[in-house]
């Protein structure tokens, strides 16, 4: 079995700044530090380390050769990761003493991937398969309706949430999984809650309080989280998502999936960084937590 994700890859450029800068100032950053990033990528990194394996179907421009050999490096299939003619989608990150950060993201390369090439990709992947998406590339719909078509099993990641792009793939999905405030707004716009929507697996992620796995038919399971001392919550939901795919890929039952990804997305929490310090699944099975 594998799994197909359909995701964007960014460079994350983060610069570190005395002070977040004004309208009309110029300010010179202390440092700056290159990350890779990107829902898509990071999710492809967490599945990739759980043990399943991962095709990657996305694009990057000249300038970003260096993620896609990154994502080789950790284990993800980046034959499907073409090249574009425009710049790879990055997002500039400034961060102050306190904390405080502004951020410019650049979709780029991550909406110039051709439909063309995702059903030529997707030709390859047999019945069962995963294809997972996320709200950072084009072709969403498309891949969404492909994926039923083939028989797979189409998950998407509703982040960063919109509920328009959310209604518009959920008649061919199989999972969806998002944060309590994203199933809020998701309510408000169709009326249906999670336990009311038509898809067989929806997980709602509830942060430090753990997450809720609703099954069609049966009643919903509350999974607690692990209560560790975070440092960095960027990328835990990514890693969350990506064990449990891997876990469903591995044919894992949900329980054991969600259990394996809270463990995961907690040794995440204590990291800095994003797909560069995600751990593997040796990691996650040794953590000694609470």
């Amino acid at each position: 079995m594998a799994i197909w994700n359909l995701g964007s890859i960014n460079a994350d450029m983060v610069y570190s700044m005395p002070h977040l800068p004004e309208p009309g100032e110029t300010l010179a950053a202390r440092r700056l530090e290159r990350f890779l990033g990107g829902k898509g990528a990071n999710m492809s990194v967490a599945a990739a380390r759980a043990g399943s394996h991962v095709g990657h179907i996305g694009a990057v421009g000249s300038d970003g050769h260096w993620a896609r050999d990154r994502l080789t490096e950790y284990g993800v299939d980046t034959r499907h990761v073409v090249d574009a003619q425009v710049p790879t989608g990055h997002a500039i990150i400034a961060v102050d003493d306190q904390a405080e950060n502004l951020i410019i993201l650049y979709p780029g390369a991550n909406h110039a991937i051709d439909p063309a090439h995702l059903g030529q990709v997707l030709s390859g992947a047999e019945t069962g398969d995963i294809l997972v998406m996320q709200n950072e590339t084009n072709a969403q719909v498309d891949a969404a309706r492909l994926g039923r078509d083939l028989g797979l099993t189409v998950c998407y990641a509703a982040a960063p949430f919109q509920a328009e792009a959310v209604q518009a793939v959920l008649p061919y999905l199989d999972f969806l999984i998002l944060n309590q405030v994203e199933a809020e707004q998701l309510q408000v716009a169709t009326g249906l809650g999670a336990a009311d929507l038509d898809v067989e697996h929806v997980i709602v992620t509830l942060g430090s309080e753990g997450a809720q796995y609703f099954h069609r038919g049966a009643a919903p399971v509350r999974f607690a989280a692990h209560k560790v001392r975070a440092v960095d919550t960027t990328g835990a939901g990514d890693t969350f998502t990506g064990y449990v795919l891997a876990g469903m890929d591995r044919g894992m039952p949900m329980a054991q999936a969600i259990t394996l990804a809270n463990r995961a997305a907690a040794l995440m929490v204590m990291r800095h960084g994003t797909a560069d310090v995600i751990p593997d699944l040796k990691e996650v099975h040794a953590a000694r937590l609470d």
